[in-house]
């Protein structure tokens, strides 16, 4: 058995000294970022994205050898352990494989096979089974016992029949053997539920469907689990081979087809269970009635658990990759080009309620807020205008930043005549992602951030913000709420909150924060700190002023060397007395810089920027035992261009003038807008018309896409063309392959992605069934076994 750093190894790709070395690290308190860019010579390089993996295989690796010390002990102390069951409880690498060793020796509820033991019926149980020449009627006399609870024949051969089943049901060879079958072979089977057609009409695309569960694409399957727990759809895992799912033309009634082929699955299974036991029908007494045993075993026991297991199983890789699509969308949202410090007015739109003003000056201080009626029923279009000009003029606004909610076009519409009439003050505009603003405007901190501001005015605040710091607003707001998942309530809440909240971190530790402008959210995200230290961070730099240097970080209440190891890093210090300070070289580094200036005869701030001679250097004429030639490597890369911000040059898309609404949208325009959000079957694009269109993963480009972020991320600017819009559906087809002709309808969410060697199928229209199932050999010798 390998060690748990052996195994996890070879899960990422790595050595075991390296991951031993992690693991170490993670152990003493060490964060993923810190140890990712600071601890390369200890890991050996490993990675943020190998180090997450890391992380959370070790969480279930331990747990694993937690349940399997809890298991042993407890077969222990039935005195039921032997030499070969503890070779393979200790043996079992998964956590499923270990429950289904434990299952004969877990305690449970008083059963039917229970009883019988009780009522004495075990040996009559393993008689016919051992011997199935005897007449099952005339051995079962001999049992009847009234006193005991077995009244008369059938009852006796009732409780042997239980605990045969039992006794079979857990068997962990044939439970392993039958879970890696289904898995491979299973089909996962939808049918509408008797009168939920128009109720659950957004799923029509699944009223017949089945797809094998080992391949059914995430989207799909917890679009199925969500219509089954809203009462549209029953699901079934039906035994079927693939062959039977695809000979499916030849017949003008797909579901008694169907039904057929499930059929013949089921007397696959049930001649598997009898195989593995050397049941078969040979003309003896006892044949036909252990083949009962055995078809109620698979009916009654197996099918049932196997189900609930692989349906458990699939859901739960589905929900990975359901939160790995939203931690890859969310990281990004946060890293989207900042428009950067320049004074900003946020225009959050409404119709009735006014659209909401609110300008923020270079740092984000909000300067004046107001409130307009443009549109219906006021319709005070020159007066809104007049006012916004007033306070453009008055604030030295650089930037108009609009929500994108409900009268986000009538919004732009005025914004854009305003730069019109006054060109004078130099405006540009920018439709921004509200998603999330509102659960901000209301939140605790926003309140504390702006106690005397109405709920409503704090979102305009919110979403002027967002344009010059994308992430410093977004770490204000839960992650959940932002909205960048595919079926993000559907899926286990606490690890989407934990893989979130990683991705946030991930992406905050990456920019690095300005320690005396940051915000208190902003600042908890930075590897080592808590929220309460940063909290102080924020009480102390009030109190004190800027911080002039990391050290000086010290000082704050609560903040002591092992959380300055972990943040210093991460934190700038612009303008300071040490240049190093603004720089991402750690401060337990900077003897290195100091090297490299006695070696050069030249200070640090005539060497930071100076890229040609800084790559003349040798990283290894500076290296020491405690800093490999990774390290120095990286000092000298952040010397060129010091705390350097990763994330792309700030652009804006431009909406097509006159299209407002998804009634103005025809086949064939092509059109500019922004990504909103990348799922697993393709991407939305907000083209400004309140309603999102999907570029289906076929329709991203000419080759075959397998994950649509190889092409598109959120926050992308992309040209696309539309193919059609379903007005009642409020669905919009496009495609980013500008060529492909108007008129044949869009791919919807249910479809897959085309590869050249796959058959096409209509998307949703469910399998159609074989005129003739194909039995196999196990299924066609238990049948003809049974016919006899």
């Amino acid at each position: 058995m390998l060690s748990i750093e052996q195994r996890i190894a070879v899960e990422i790709a790595a050595k075991p000294q390296q991951v031993q070395a992690a693991v170490a690290l993670l152990d003493e308190g060490a964060t993923v970022p810190f140890i990712a860019r600071y601890r390369k010579e200890v890991t050996g390089g490993l990675d943020d994205t190998q180090l997450r993996l890391l992380e959370e295989r070790l969480g279930y690796l331990r747990e694993l050898e937690d349940r399997r010390a809890a298991v042993i002990a407890s077969v222990e102390e039935q005195g039921k352990m032997t030499d070969a069951l503890r070779a393979e409880l200790l043996g079992a690498d998964t956590k499923a494989r270990l429950e289904d060793l434990y299952l004969p020796y877990k305690p449970k509820r008083r059963t039917k096979a229970q009883i019988a033991r009780e009522a004495g019926l075990e040996p009559l149980a393993l008689g016919l089974r051992e011997d199935p020449t005897q007449v099952p009627e005339a051995v079962a006399a001999a049992f009847v016992d009234a006193e005991r609870g077995v009244a008369d024949v059938k009852a006796a051969l009732d409780g042997a029949r239980a605990i045969l089943l039992e006794s079979f049901s857990e068997d962990p060879a044939l439970i392993g053997g039958l879970r890696e079958w289904l898995g491979a072979k299973a089909q996962i089977r939808a049918r509408i539920v008797a009168g939920k057609e128009s109720e659950g009409a957004k799923f029509r695309d699944y009223f017949a469907h089945a797809e094998p569960i080992g391949t059914i694409p995430s989207h799909r399957l917890l679009a199925l689990f969500r219509a089954r727990n809203e009462g549209i759809l029953d699901l079934e895992l039906a035994p079927m081979p693939t062959t039977a799912l695809r000979a499916t033309t030849a017949t003008d009634d797909p579901a008694a087809a169907l039904d057929e082929a499930v059929a013949a699955g089921n007397a696959e299974a049930e001649g598997r269970v009898a195989v593995h036991f050397a049941i078969a029908d040979q003309g003896r007494p006892a044949d036909r009635w252990l083949l009962e045993t055995v078809r109620q075993t698979w009916r009654i026991k197996l099918h049932l658990h196997l189900t609930l297991d692989l349906f458990g199983r699939a859901r739960e890789a589905a929900e990975a990759e359901a939160i790995r699509v939203f931690g890859d969308n969310l990281k990004d949202l946060m890293m989207a080009a900042p428009a950067g410090p320049k004074v900003v007015m946020g225009l959050d739109p409404g119709l009735r309620t006014g659209v909401k003003v609110a300008a923020v000056d270079g740092t984000g201080k909000l300067l004046t807020t107001a409130t307009i009626y443009p549109h219906e029923p006021k319709n005070q279009w020159d007066a809104s205008i007049a006012q916004l000009a007033a306070l453009c003029r008055q604030c030295g606004v650089h930037l108009i930043a609009i929500g994108n909610g409900t009268a986000s076009r009538e919004t732009d519409r005025l914004a854009g005549e305003l730069i019109r009439k006054h060109p004078e003050l130099k405006l540009g505009k920018i439709v921004v992602s509200e998603a999330g603003a509102s659960v901000y405007s209301a939140s605790e901190l926003a309140a504390k951030e702006f106690p005397g501001l109405d709920v409503s005015l704090r979102g305009a605040v919110s979403i002027a913000r967002r344009l010059q710091d994308p992430l410093a607003e977004l770490v204000k707001i839960d992650p959940k709420s932002i909205g960048v998942g595919q079926y993000q309530h559907d899926v286990n809440q606490v690890k989407l909150a934990h893989a979130l909240d990683a991705r946030v971190e991930d992406c905050v530790n990456a920019v690095g924060v300005d320690v005396n402008t940051a915000s208190a959210p902003l600042l908890a995200r930075v590897a080592g700190l808590s929220a309460a230290v940063a909290e102080n961070i924020v009480k102390h730099r009030d109190l004190n002023g800027p911080f002039r240097t990391r050290k000086a970080l010290l000082k704050v209440a609560r903040l002591g060397d092992k959380a300055f190891e972990q943040c210093a890093g991460f934190l700038r210090i612009p303008h300071g007395d040490d240049p190093l300070d603004a720089s991402a070289v750690h401060p337990e580094a900077y003897p290195v810089v100091q090297r490299i200036i006695e070696r050069c005869g030249r200070e640090v701030k005539s060497l930071i920027g100076d890229g040609s001679f800084l790559r003349s250097l040798k990283a290894e004429e500076f290296t020491d035992p405690t800093f490999g030639l990774p390290t120095v490597r990286d000092i000298l890369k952040e010397l060129e261009k010091p705390g350097r911000d990763p994330r792309p040059e700030f652009k804006t898309a431009t909406f097509a003038e006159g299209v407002e609404d998804i009634r103005d949208l025809k086949p064939g325009m092509v059109l500019e807008g922004v990504v909103s959000n990348v799922a697993a079957f393709g991407a939305f694009v907000d083209l400004g018309v309140h309603q999102d269109g999907l570029v289906h993963v076929s329709a991203l480009s000419s080759r075959f896409v397998k994950d649509p972020r190889e092409v598109v991320k959120a926050g992308d600017i992309v040209k696309v063309k539309v193919l059609e819009v379903d007005l009642p559906r409020k669905r919009i087809g496009l495609t980013m392959r500008l060529d492909d002709p108007v008129g044949a309808p869009a791919p919807t969410r249910g479809a897959e992605p085309r590869r050249p060697d796959r058959p096409r199928g209509a998307p949703g229209a469910g399998p159609k069934a074989p005129s003739a199932p194909a039995n196999t050999a196990f299924a066609d010798a238990f049948a003809k076994a049974r016919q006899r």
